[in-house]
């Protein structure tokens, strides 16, 4: 955990998002991590924030079977209980996917979790909040465009949760595969304009900075190194510049890790908001898996340095 906060500074961002525990399984640890305490020293040092959890992989909260939703309640009510401890602002998880059962009742599902578990989560000013990702598309994912993300977002103020409880999270390869044109500057003005318009730009909390593999509207998960992929770069510098989003964290998710090209992806990402051309990848770069499922180097205990991030 030092490690990661450590590294986040050393390739210079301004934050990072982690994992609080193993991203693969449901059993969550007992007892709080024994890096904790200087973890959080070296948080304060280097004024690293606002850091940001990612649940686990295997939450669903959208899904028809009741013992799997019931489990993903059990685990996003520890991210967000243990959150404080970690230092966490943030509790980002996926919305999930409804397996078939149609939208409207995947949505109905999701609130039902979202509630049982704020609950019993007390809110205050260290209490973090619950932040929703939107989905790529594939396999009866919900929050693929700004119409499901406002529907969801009105259904949960309908069972009385505070807005300020629950924000959003946009991951740019996930809209890309979603089909929203954001590879231009003029798709960027037109998505935020939507999202200020049916949902208030104050409810957006984090992006996912990433470009993609992928073709637009392809529904895959894929994520490709800055200005290296399908969006490019006049697409990715207008999401970081942007004059009605400097009230969002970004946070990388972008291939390679383990063999240092977040290093090179934070370049690329400062290079991009000051308008400087990004250098040519070599051919290895482009060869590296492009996935969402990204757990990072093997550390004990298990809550390691998922993504970078750079607070605007």
């Amino acid at each position: 955990m030092v490690a990661a906060v450590e590294r986040a500074q050393a390739i210079g961002l301004d934050t990072l998002q982690i994992f609080s525990d193993n991203p693969t399984a449901w059993r969550r640890r007992a007892e709080p991590p024994r890096e904790l305490a200087a973890y959080r020293t070296r948080l304060a040092d280097f004024g690293l924030g606002p850091i940001a959890i990612h649940a686990a992989y295997l939450v669903n909260l959208a899904g028809p079977a009741e013992a799997f939703h019931a489990q993903s309640v059990d685990v996003l009510r520890h991210e967000l209980t243990v959150a404080p401890s970690f230092g966490a602002r943030f509790v980002n998880v996926h919305t999930g996917s409804h397996k078939g059962t149609g939208l409207d009742a995947g949505i109905a599902r999701v609130v039902a979790g979202i509630v049982m578990a704020l609950a019993d989560v007390p809110a205050g000013p260290d209490a973090a909040v619950l932040v929703l990702e939107n989905s790529a598309g594939g396999g009866g994912g919900i929050g693929v465009d700004v119409g499901e993300i406002a529907a969801l977002l009105d259904a949960i103020a309908a069972r009385g949760i505070a807005p300020e409880r629950v924000s959003l999270c946009l991951d740019t390869a996930h809209l890309w595969a979603a089909g929203h044109p954001i590879d231009t500057a003029d798709g960027v003005d037109r998505l935020v304009g939507e999202l200020g318009d049916r949902v208030g730009l104050e409810r957006l909390a984090m992006i996912h900075l990433n470009d993609s593999k992928v073709t637009r509207g392809s529904r895959m998960d894929r994520h490709e190194h800055l200005g290296a992929g399908a969006i490019g770069a006049a697409g990715l510098a207008r999401i970081l510049t942007h004059p009605d989003l400097g009230h969002v964290t970004y946070y990388l998710e972008t291939p390679g890790m383990d063999e240092g090209y977040d290093a090179v992806n934070a370049a690329r990402a400062h290079d991009l908001a000051e308008g400087r051309p990004l250098a040519s990848l070599p051919p290895e770069a482009m060869e590296l898996p492009g996935s969402r499922a990204r757990t990072g180097p093997s550390v004990e205990p298990k809550a390691v340095l998922e993504s970078g991030g750079l607070a605007r």
